[in-house]
């Protein structure tokens, strides 16, 4: 009998119809055929084991994860499907689009670095192959002696969208490495596995908060998620009927990875030290606030309460200590009382961050981060607030929207993780009639989100071609065979799961 992710572990399916529904595996069906076939023409043979992972939408609360506040996803139907045979003395790691992600071959030591100045697609491989070790050193088990891995990968999340493609990857990854040795007999814990790889994108120089991996692992179908942290646990939310949220893509690639020192892992650095500096300003020693590392942790120093109220109390007090525009270095390290580069030692993508700061002579951005943070935080509980009120549906829609709009506001005016393709593509949601649309997932390019009524799906999808993509088709950015993949709209969808050999049949 199939594990059911109702237990809070993997689920472990033979049946792929269970993860997709028959109507998705009759769609998927062709695709598992040839992710077998390509295997068996790489590797001589039908692999032993797939594990798949789905993409995600974050519907609200952007950049908080990290900061230990909780946020609301909910998985897509694009996924990313690994399929795995032990054999051969390396880690053999392939890819059905071999022209854009060639064949990559590493060491089977799981101690191995990963090469974060040399970055490759393979990359998150090997960072999920050595989160496994680590997650089965950590749960003080008999770790599998390293052996090579035959891999093939086929991804269907759209990279550098803002849709945790990487996320997808290496939660399937780490399964298929998982499940390809038998490890725990399959008895797969979703919220440790959501938890350790969480830690394996640091591997490649990330800093991630949670959020990617949390929901991938344990999303449901039919349902969003209040994913919360520390430790990770995830709550079913029913969203209003007659919603559909549309997913667009803006077309700016933004790989988080690469860009992480000059955006993602400078905005981690930024709210870090505007949580020592009120720290510092509410009168805690040097030692204490330096051990702030987030303004979750700070926030327990500003108010004792966990109501929704107590952001409002945030607020005040990140307005009263923190002067607006930029800090300087010289000027953060006297005010904590330490040097940045002591502050952050343990930390080699936050050192990465200062070195590039001093390089260009800029400071940090303290007060508008924090505002970001406790607002967006909020904006979270309200939102699920609104979905479990007794309000009438079309107040609860409204309601919904208004969220989204200032939540996208809150991300450019006061995060700056927006750009100019994603503000024309909100701007053109807005007038094709959605209730509410934002940036999702990191920002700096990707995908908007747009609350829309289901009843106009198919008149708001036309419009926002015709505003947004009419341009990109003449130029030749895109064709119509791709429009359907940068604009579609999306119910929430299954989580992760391990299919048994014999589903790519």
């Amino acid at each position: 009998m199939a594990q059911a992710a109702s237990d809070g572990l993997v689920p472990v399916v033979s049946d792929p119809v269970s993860i997709y529904g028959q109507q998705g595996w009759d769609v998927e069906k062709s695709r598992y055929a040839e992710l077998g076939r390509k295997f068996e023409e790489a590797f001589g043979c039908r692999p032993d084991v797939l594990a798949r992972s789905p993409g995600r939408v974050n519907l609200i609360g952007e950049h908080i994860d990290y900061e230990g506040y909780a946020v609301f996803p909910m998985a897509i139907h694009q996924d990313t499907v690994v399929a795995l045979r032990v054999g051969g003395d390396t880690l053999q790691i392939h890819n059905t689009q071999q022209e854009q992600y060639p064949a990559k071959d590493f060491p089977v030591d799981p101690k191995q670095a990963v090469d974060v100045k040399q970055h490759t697609w393979a990359n998150y491989f090997v960072a999920a192959y050595k989160g496994v070790y680590d997650y089965i050193s950590d749960k003080g088990m008999e770790a599998p002696a390293p052996s090579g891995l035959q891999v093939m990968i086929d991804g269907r999340v759209p990279t550098g969208s803002g849709l945790s493609s990487s996320s997808a990857l290496v939660c399937a990854s780490a399964l298929g490495v998982l499940a390809v040795h038998g490890t725990c007999g399959l008895q797969l814990k979703q919220a440790d596995i959501a938890e350790f790889t969480c830690r394996c994108e640091r591997y490649v120089g990330t800093e991630s908060g949670g959020m990617d991996q949390a929901i991938s692992i344990m999303a449901r179908p039919g349902v969003a998620k209040l994913v919360e942290f520390n430790p990770v646990r995830a709550t079913d939310v029913a969203l209003p009927p007659g919603a559909s949220f549309v997913v667009a893509n803006s077309l700016a690639v933004s790989n988080k990875a690469e860009t992480a020192t000059g955006r993602y892992n400078l905005r981690v650095v930024e709210c870090r030290l505007a949580s020592a500096v009120v720290a510092l300003k509410l009168g805690l020693s040097v030692c204490e606030a330096v051990k702030i590392e987030t303004l979750g942790q700070l926030q327990r120093h500003i108010t004792a309460s966990t109501s929704i109220d107590s952001f409002t109390t945030c607020i005040e007090a990140v307005n009263e200590h923190l002067h607006g525009g930029e800090y300087s270095i010289s000027e953060v390290g006297e005010l904590v009382g330490v040097t940045l580069p002591e502050l952050f030692s343990s930390s080699t993508s936050s050192l990465k961050v200062l070195e590039a700061k001093q390089a260009a002579g800029k400071g940090f951005k303290l007060k508008d981060r924090a505002l970001h943070v406790y607002s967006e935080a909020k904006r979270v509980h309200d939102f699920k607030r609104v979905c479990e009120s007794n309000e009438d549906t079309s107040s609860k829609l409204k309601a919904l929207g208004s969220l989204m709009n200032a939540s996208h506001e809150s991300c450019r005016d006061l995060y700056e993780c927006s750009c100019p393709e994603l503000e024309d593509l909100v701007s053109a949601a807005l007038k094709a009639g959605a209730l509410g649309s934002r940036l999702t997932g990191a920002g700096w390019g990707g995908c908007t989100v747009s609350l829309v009524l289901e009843s106009k799906v198919d008149a708001f999808i036309s419009e926002v071609t015709h505003l947004f993509y009419s341009s990109k088709l003449e130029q030749g950015v895109i064709t119509t065979g791709q429009l359907q993949g940068c604009i579609f709209a999306t119910k929430p969808s299954s989580g992760a799961a391990v299919l048994m050999r014999g589903a790519e049949r």
